[in-house]
């Protein structure tokens, strides 16, 4: 009984082990993470199904001009005068062909199939423009994260020298108790902050590994290489232009204006003559014909032009152009919200990049500060002017304004991607350059 009850927990166990070894840490720069995003990404991939299913949309709107064949046979027992059978006489063997010449609402129709082809191709850039933005974006916080990480571990065990130093210093009277509150106070904070560093990084690479492609049980570690050169326009202006000309969802909806027109005046030449190309052949069985006509042919051909020219078409085809003038005049409205989306936030992208980099520089300034603090404080200890208390605690201080720093140098990059994200110019400089995450010199 005891066996029974055990089993089901050692498959659990089994199943939850071989996840474990399945997992993979994949270590991985940002050029690398967004082109593996690119090829991998489900989304990416979804978009360019609708791709190709607008392509083969190309050759069904195509197949009106296209001839078809088609053979049989009207062979038939036949009593009495040969009757035709659904619109053929009895034969031994016919072909048959036909095709569309001129037909105005058709060739509308492969217009529209064929800007909806473009318009799929921009969606598909525009979805892969946007993985790759929330590809870097979640690559330069698991970044943030794991310098983060790094820096507290090495911080540690100087605040815990720190504490073992106010402790003796307190059994001898030399530092009030009050002081070695304060010193495993900051203990407990760095190592509190370590701890949900290393839950974010875990977290921030997990979904990386989603984003890129790869299982939720993988990883993906962010390798830092060499620093993007990233250029961005002189002025928020330009950089509003630059979007406005480039950016692919306002170029989408620009072709699905054009795929709406098309369609539009596919609706409103019904009216329009319509020519078709027919023929046929037929071979025909003697017997069937030689009691009831004077002369007999054997092989027959027919081949010409049916000419249909709409008289009354009825009202479907006023009630569509309608909805599809209404079509048109709603994608244009939302064409120019897009647009001033885009130009606000552009604008807004441009100014935070701008404070980004305000505060990066000072930032710098404030770790240059703390550098020159800790080795005036290095020289004072050797001297014997300062405890080696102070002189660790500035070593914790210089460790957080590299924190500081480090952090406001990638809401910088950041503010810079965000930028060319609303121009589709992000996958191009990344490619371009050879990427990687900006690190601290």
């Amino acid at each position: 009984m005891i066996e029974t009850v055990l089993r089901p927990k050692g498959i659990l166990l089994f199943f939850a082990m071989s996840g474990v070894v399945c997992a993979e840490v994949h270590s991985l720069t940002l050029r690398q993470a967004l082109e593996l995003t690119v090829r991998q990404n489900p989304d990416v991939a979804l978009a360019r199904l609708d791709q190709e299913r607008q392509i083969a949309g190309v050759q069904v709107a195509l197949d009106p001009f296209r001839p078809k064949v088609y053979m049989g046979s009207g062979l038939a027992y036949t009593y009495g005068y040969p009757n035709s059978i659904e619109g053929s006489a009895p034969s031994l063997f016919q072909l048959r062909t036909d095709m569309a010449l001129y037909n105005r609402p058709k060739s509308f129709q492969v217009a529209s199939a064929r800007e909806a082809v473009r318009t799929a191709q921009l969606e598909a850039q525009a979805k892969a423009d946007e993985v790759a933005y929330q590809a870097a974006d979640l690559f330069l916080s698991a970044s943030q994260v794991e310098h983060e990480s790094e820096t507290l571990g090495n911080q540690i065990p100087i605040l815990r020298r720190v504490v073992a130093t106010m402790s003796a210093a307190v059994n001898e009277g030399s530092e009030l108790p009050l002081e070695l509150k304060r010193a495993r106070v900051n203990l407990s904070m760095s190592e509190q902050r370590l701890d949900a560093a290393r839950l974010d990084a875990d977290y921030y690479e997990m979904e990386l590994a989603i984003i890129v492609g790869f299982p939720a049980t993988d990883r993906v570690k962010p390798v830092d290489s060499e620093a993007l050169d990233i250029t961005v326009p002189e002025n928020e202006n330009e950089a509003a232009d630059a979007a406005i000309r480039s950016n692919r969802q306002l170029r989408e909806m620009q072709s699905n204006i054009f795929a709406k027109e098309m369609e539009l005046k596919s609706y409103r030449s019904y009216r329009y003559p319509q020519v078709d190309l027919v023929a046929q052949y037929a071979l025909f069985a003697k017997y069937n014909y030689a009691n009831y006509f004077q002369k007999f042919q054997r092989n027959n051909f027919q081949i010409g032009a049916s000419i249909t020219i709409p008289l009354f078409v009825g009202s479907a085809a006023g009630g569509l152009a309608a909805q599809a003038y209404a079509d048109v005049q709603k994608l244009r409205i939302q064409m120019n919200e897009t647009r001033n989306r885009i130009l606000a936030d552009t604008r807004r992208n441009y100014d935070t990049w701008k404070k980004a980099e305000t505060i990066r520089n000072l930032s710098r300034m404030q770790l240059d500060l703390a550098r020159e603090e800790l080795s005036v404080l290095l020289a004072q200890n050797q001297e014997g002017r300062v405890p080696m208390s102070r002189v660790e605690q500035a070593r914790v201080e210089e460790g957080n304004r590299w924190m500081a720093f480090y952090d406001s140098d990638l809401q910088a990059l950041r503010a810079k991607l965000a930028v060319l994200k609303e121009g589709g110019d992000l996958l191009a400089v990344v490619r371009g350059t050879g990427g990687g995450s900006n690190a601290p010199q």
